[in-house]
């Protein structure tokens, strides 16, 4: 092509791509930094290769879980530390929950004013983690939370711990074991803040049930609520309330309560082996306590031990020290002294001071350890060496002064048992020939002698719309005329009928009644059997009134009722005692005398104690189902009762055997280097002619009668 006749300079790639070896050309410094500023590396893609491939979605989804993971923990962490704040702004003074117990507690002392029995919820006053000793804080540390005073109030080592045991004993993961801290444990005693409101628990029982049920979203609260603790109080302060709150058995809440109840001592004062022993029990308290069983209490105590001093809170000298000599309970620990007798005591008590305290109080009663441990001693010792092993007939005893005072009670063979059903005081029995004193005291106080004659021949009875009923005498022997005197020693059946229709039932009934035999006296003639029911305390309590002349008594136990650190009386035994009188005084004193020889030449001659007068009276009922003994010293009352809780004939017994063998063996204890005492008698003199009572049998007119059944008239009370 044609151009301008000019040579062109031709376009050369040097130019814009300079050759190897050719000079790059200097540039200014500023324009070179803005040249690398924007000239960026381009980013390279790294190839996956098939693993990369496989990992991916494994490793995306982690990233994408650790990405929602931290922001909801952070969230939950708020909502937590918020409401650990919450709570720990609610909490209120140490001192506040250091007893918040919704009933009181009854602390019982005998006639000495030593403690014998506690009743409800003992507290022994506040202590500190300064003032216990230190091995007791020590042994709970270790036994309970190793670890408390280094966590924050939960353990998540403790946790998975405990969940990994209960999976592998085959429970739940909740069940069981729980990994609670020290911490959760208090705040479980305090039911999470939440107090006691018998509004919506029926009881305080229902309301720490409650306070323990192991949920998950119960759990949750429980730490939470432990957080707010922790921040609110120091770890000392939540120690302090765990000793004071917990529960260790016998009725005792704290750890002073508990130093108190076993070992008689403070709890700044216990040793190893009895810090030991309290700690052990924090796992069962009941199961544990030692006054339920001691070997096994110790062999828990040995396992504090030794975690003690794996803990080096013992050293090993002090460890085997505690080993080699385990804590034992104090003496006054180591006797259930009459359980029948407190609970007793605790029923007939005002309601709002015994049974629903809120208060504590202590209570002294007339209970005298001596006799009560004689009464014992003697019915252990009877059962072991005159009954036959095996045997499942019960006896019940009371001893009592003349003015009604009790001073000893055993209301079955189960002697160590609270609660339980007392045949002294709530079995309702026929008395049988027990209930023959009553028929000549009430002939006495109309004048009758004891000489008077009374014939004992053969008499038959009959009511409209009932067969004839013809009793007999125990010996199916009729001995004609025979004074009152020999019919009441001998027990005879037929001049008691004859006396008591001769005087008329209604004034035998009056004078029962006036005695204390309360229920529903027999209306037939009947009645001078013993058909009627009665219980041995109130039995035993109307011979007592025979024994102080003739006027009723009303048995007591309580003396006075105090609460704990206020010296004023609250109550008394005003009203209780000697009462009203029901028969004369001379009366009194021939009947005395006439039940002298029941012992003397009588159906009791097995209760004679040489050197002593003993006035009494045997009794036996249909079929021999009970057996009566109840006679008198010139200080003592006592009642002997013998039969089957279900009514079962005894075999070979009556009221003056084996009942008769424990009054003996009970008194013989009882007067061992007592002055013999003489008996309140009079003895009339011998009348120089006297008629005979005799009975003129023929039909019964009491319309009464025909509710007599037909089985208390097939076979005759025995004596």
């Amino acid at each position: 092509m044609s151009g301008n006749g000019k040579k062109r300079t031709p376009l050369v790639a040097d130019k814009r791509y300079p050759a190897n070896n050719a000079k790059p050309q200097k540039s200014a410094p500023a324009k070179r930094t803005a040249s690398r500023r924007k000239a960026k590396p381009a980013r390279q893609q790294k190839k996956r290769g098939l693993i990369g491939w496989i990992l991916f979605p494994f490793v995306w989804t982690i990233r994408l879980a650790w990405a929602f993971a931290w922001r909801i923990g952070l969230v939950t962490a708020l909502i937590i530390g918020g409401f650990a704040m919450y709570f720990a702004a609610q909490m209120p003074p140490v001192d506040e929950l250091i007893d918040q117990r919704a009933r009181g507690s009854v602390t019982m002392t005998d006639l000495t004013g030593q403690v014998f029995a506690w009743r409800g919820d003992q507290f022994g006053g506040k202590i500190t983690t300064d003032t216990v000793s230190p091995h007791l804080k020590n042994a709970v540390v270790a036994t309970e939370d190793k670890r408390f005073y280094r966590h924050l109030g939960i353990s998540p080592r403790g946790i998975a711990s405990a969940v990994r045991i209960n999976l592998r004993e085959g429970r739940g993961p909740l069940s069981g074991h729980g990994g609670s801290t020290l911490t959760q444990q208090t705040a479980k005693l305090l039911c999470l803040g939440v107090p006691f409101d018998p509004e919506k628990w029926e009881s305080e029982t229902a309301y720490e049930n409650d306070c323990r049920q192991g949920s998950l979203w119960r759990k949750a609260r429980e730490a939470v609520y432990s957080l707010g603790m922790e921040i609110a109080y120091t770890k000392d302060e939540i120690l302090t309330i765990y000793l004071n709150r917990a529960y260790l058995g016998a009725g005792a809440r704290g750890f002073e309560a508990a130093s108190q109840r076993y070992f008689s001592a403070s709890s700044a004062e216990v040793d190893p082996a009895q810090a030991a022993m309290m700690a052990g029990l924090l796992t069962a308290p009941s199961r544990f306590a030692p006054t339920r069983n001691l070997q096994r209490a110790q062999d828990r105590a040995a396992t504090v031990i030794r975690l003690m001093e794996e803990q080096r809170y013992l050293t090993a000298d002090q460890a085997n020290d505690a080993r080699q000599n385990p804590a034992t309970l104090s003496a006054t620990a180591r006797t259930n002294i009459a359980p029948f007798f407190a609970d007793w005591v605790m029923s007939t008590g005002p309601e709002f001071f015994t049974r629903d305290t809120t208060e504590d109080v202590v209570i002294r009663t007339t209970l005298d350890k001596d006799i009560q441990n004689a009464a014992e001693e003697a019915l252990i010792s009877v059962f072991e060496t005159e009954v036959r092993e095996g045997s499942e007939a019960q006896a019940a005893i009371v001893v009592m002064s003349a003015d009604g005072a009790i001073r000893a009670m055993v209301g079955g063979r189960n002697l160590d048992e609270t609660g339980a059903f007392n045949r002294a005081t709530q079995a309702q029995r026929q008395t049988g020939s027990a209930f023959k004193p009553f028929i000549y005291a009430a002939a006495l106080d109309l004048g009758m002698s004891p000489y008077a004659m009374v014939d004992d021949t053969r008499t038959c009875y009959s009511a409209r719309g009932s067969r004839e009923w013809c009793p007999e005498n125990y010996d199916r022997v009729f001995k004609g005329p025979v004074p009152l005197t020999q019919a009441l020693a001998e027990s005879r059946n037929i001049p008691a009928i004859i006396v008591s229709e001769d005087i008329g039932r209604e004034k035998v009934r009056n004078v029962a009644l006036g005695f204390g035999i309360s229920g529903d006296l027999a209306a037939g003639p009947a009645l001078a059997l013993g058909v009627s029911e009665s219980t041995l305390l109130e039995m035993t309590g109307a011979f007592a009134g025979i024994l102080n002349g003739g006027s009723s008594v009303i048995p007591y136990g309580l003396t006075d009722l105090r609460i704990v650190g206020d010296s004023d009386v609250l109550m008394d035994a005003t009203g209780a005692g000697i009462s009203e009188r029901v028969i004369s005084e001379e009366a009194a004193r021939q009947l005395t005398w006439m039940m002298t020889k029941v012992v003397q030449e009588g159906t009791g001659q097995r209760a004679r104690i040489d050197g002593w007068q003993i006035a009494g009276k045997t009794g036996t009922t249909n079929s021999s189902r009970d057996a009566w003994f109840i006679a008198f010293t010139g200080d003592y009352v006592t009642g002997v009762w013998m039969g089957y809780d279900d009514n079962r004939p005894l075999t070979k017994v009556t009221g003056g055997t084996l009942p008769a063998t424990i009054w003996r063996e009970t008194m013989v204890r009882v007067l061992d280097g007592k002055t013999p005492t003489q008996l309140p008698v009079s003895i009339p003199p011998e009348p120089v002619a006297t008629g005979v009572l005799q009975s003129t049998g023929g039909e019964v007119i009491d319309e009464d009668i025909l509710n007599v059944l037909d089985d208390i008239f097939a076979d005759d009370p025995t004596n």
